[in-house]
């Protein structure tokens, strides 16, 4: 057994993955002994993931907030605290924060045998993103 009583350190994300102002915060990584990573993410109003899938899916659960998450070929949908989202294997998908809100969740995935834990697409362009309140 391990017990971390040292913070962990907050960065903020690569603008390669994120538009907007995203802060990370590791929680558990992928290493030797498994293959789950556990992050807690914060997104600043209008702050959200590019597309992206992982192999061996992603669990989204909301903290704090109100955000955003969309499949690919359907809508945005809206997300709050307390609310849990399930992202199948392999699905095109962002998330993130409402145009006026912040959200903050756990994303716990698991990496796939080779280590592989996502495969970043395109930008979620301003146009595509929805410009008025999440309610």
């Amino acid at each position: 057994m391990q017990i971390t009583r040292t913070p962990a350190t907050t960065t903020t994300a690569s603008s390669e993955w994120v538009t907007g102002t995203v802060y990370v915060t590791p929680v558990a990584a992928a290493g030797d002994t498994s293959r789950l990573r556990i992050d807690d993410v914060r997104f600043e109003p209008g702050g959200r993931t590019h597309w992206h899938r992982h192999p061996g899916g992603q669990v989204l659960h909301i903290t704090e907030g109100t955000g955003l998450v969309q499949r690919r070929g359907g809508p945005a949908e809206v997300v709050r605290a307390g609310d849990r989202v399930v992202i199948a294997p392999g699905e095109w998908h962002w998330h993130g924060a409402g145009p006026t809100t912040s959200m903050t969740h756990l994303a716990v995935l698991t990496a796939a045998e080779d280590g592989t834990e996502a495969e970043r697409g395109e930008p979620v362009t301003d146009a595509c993103y929805p410009a008025g309140p999440v309610l």
